[in-house]
């Protein structure tokens, strides 16, 4: 065999066994390759999917203890009911203090409401417009819910400086 036909001969097994490897060996391998990188990419979906939720139940867990931080802060504002007389006696200190004279106090129906109970109480004070005044802003300042619904003033007809008012103060208790 000349030189030349064993030159094409060998030229010929190199590009057969190429041929070979590529169809049994490179071209599996790529096709495992590219299911690995697929299943690879699932996994990495999967994982920020999972990571948004973690973040979401973590924040969730910030915003549960947040509201029951929330309804602590009310509850300690809401008296138990059997401590009605006490939150009355500081209002009318606080009237006395700011030298009003409660001339009366009238307890109205309460009313039950969900997890509370609001005491409505009639209240008519007279004394001077300034007096009136601190006691309404040293009842803002009590730790207790308090609301005032209906507030009537006018002058007393005797004194031109003083005021005689009639008001409804509503105390909220814990039910």
């Amino acid at each position: 065999m000349n030189s030349n036909s064993r030159k094409l001969v060998f030229f010929i097994v190199l590009v057969a066994l190429a041929w070979f490897a590529y169809i049994y060996m490179i071209k599996p391998a790529n096709a495992a390759i590219t299911q690995q990188r697929s299943q690879i990419n699932t996994k990495i979906a999967k994982l920020a999917e999972l990571e948004k939720l973690s973040f979401a139940a973590d924040d969730a867990g910030r915003q549960l203890a947040k509201l029951s931080d929330a309804v602590q802060f009310f509850r300690d504002k809401l008296p138990p009911e059997s401590e009605i007389h006490k939150v009355l006696e500081s209002i009318t200190l606080i009237a006395q203090k700011q030298g009003l004279n409660c001339d009366d106090i009238t307890a109205l129906k309460s009313k039950v409401c969900n997890g509370y109970i609001e005491q409505p109480l009639k209240m008519e004070l007279n004394g001077s417009f300034q007096a009136f005044y601190q006691f309404l802003i040293e009842i803002e300042k009590l730790q207790r819910i308090i609301n005032i619904g209906e507030l009537e003033l006018k002058k007393d007809i005797n004194d031109a400086s003083k005021i005689n008012s009639s008001m409804t103060i509503s105390i909220f208790f814990s039910n």
